[in-house]
């Protein structure tokens, strides 16, 4: 037991030193009504705009994110669900399911996240690890994989809990992993869904609680929240030419206008740089004793970052190289780094490595490299 606790500590201390070097931009250009609120570009994960960002708050039914997630991770989109006694009979917003009634897991999703129907997360809990507190369980450790560390759930719906907790930043975190997953993606950007049920029941309508998709015309999700101990809560995301934004705003007075502040104000001060390219050289570096008398040095990621538009603060790059090598070098080494800032602000990092083997000169092969060195300098 001891030994778990030292290994989930090590795990916690390395996600903080990760979310020290959170690509970050300042703002002060907007305000927003809400207690937190996070303005996140989807592609590269820096935040554009924050407010209280890492503020521990009831997160309501944006919970339902995560919960979608995993549904869609670790589930058979078509496998039937029976509803139990205790699904059907969840309390709050609801998808009106029935005990006994048969549902599909996709079918459940379109009612967790678009009628944000507590009964179905119920069911989707059920069915993927057989009740609600496994699934918690689940939650946690997903939670924590994808670096949120102010992050705690103990149920999959959202219902107030002292012990259910999150923060802005970290339902970011959650909504950027979610909306790279088509089926996710899909559904939230559903404004309305029809659900066949056999005779006669007829079908079921679900309507978008996201009014986000009506009144900003680039929106296409994510999730409202909202009860008495979160307030109005909303993660929204937008996407306009190439670039896909996503907001958060906790307990606010106006989602709807906060979000679409920070969108208008992410699409129109930033613009999107690549700064480097897999596999393309970045320099050159000297070989001692090296049968190549250099290695080129290569990126080891594509990377793109937000820059402010219109060229009101230039892009710096921060080299970190070995000046000069010594053979054998290998396909792959790390041989330094580049780091891009903008306004002195961290915002992404991409590795050099070496483009090919360099083998090391036989002795005297190196001899002779050694003698010719020192005939150039008595002789110049």
């Amino acid at each position: 037991m001891k030994k778990l606790k030292w290994i989930i500590c090590l795990i916690a201390m390395i996600l903080m030193a990760a979310a020290n070097d959170m690509p970050v931009l300042a703002a002060d250009q907007i305000n927003v009504s809400a207690d937190a609120a996070i303005l996140m570009d989807a592609k590269t994960g820096q935040v554009l705009y924050s407010k209280n960002p890492f503020k521990k708050r009831a997160p309501a039914s944006t919970t339902k994110v995560i919960t979608a997630l995993l549904a869609i991770e670790t589930g058979t989109l078509t496998d039937k669900v029976t509803i139990s006694r205790k699904a059907a009979r969840t309390e709050g917003s609801s998808m009106y399911l029935k005990t006994g009634e048969v549902f599909t897991l996709s079918d459940l999703l379109y009612g967790a996240l678009l009628n944000s129907g507590n009964d179905a997360c119920v069911a989707i809990a059920e069915q993927v690890v057989g009740s609600v507190k496994n699934f918690a369980v689940l939650m946690n450790m997903k939670a924590l994989a994808l670096g949120a560390l102010n992050t705690h759930f103990v149920n999959p719906n959202g219902l107030p809990n002292q012990d259910h907790y999150t923060c802005a930043y970290d339902l970011a975190l959650f909504a950027r992993q979610a909306l790279a997953n088509s089926t996710f993606s899909n559904i939230v950007s559903t404004k309305d869904r029809v659900i066949d049920l056999p005779a006669p029941k007829g079908e079921r309508r679900l309507k978008n609680t996201n009014k986000l998709l009506w009144r900003y015309l680039w929106a296409d999700g994510v999730k409202t929240g909202t009860t008495s101990a979160a307030g109005p809560c909303l993660i929204s995301s937008a996407s306009k030419g190439n670039r896909q934004l996503l907001a958060v705003v906790l307990r606010s007075g106006d989602r709807w206008k906060d979000s679409i502040k920070m969108f208008e104000y992410g699409f129109n001060n930033f613009e999107y740089k690549q700064v480097s390219v897999t596999g393309e050289k970045f320099t050159s570096i000297m070989v001692t004793y090296g049968k190549q008398k250099e290695v080129p040095a290569l990126y080891s990621k594509d990377l793109g970052v937000l820059i402010p538009a219109g060229g009101k603060r230039g892009l710096e790059q921060r080299v970190s190289l070995q000046p000069e090598l010594t053979a054998p070098v290998s396909k792959g080494q790390v041989l330094g780094s580049v780091s891009y800032y903008t306004n002195n602000r961290y915002v992404g990092k991409v590795n050099l490595l070496a483009g090919q083997d360099v083998y090391k000169l036989g002795f005297f092969d190196r001899f002779f490299h050694w003698l010719r060195a020192k005939i150039k300098n008595i002789f110049g």
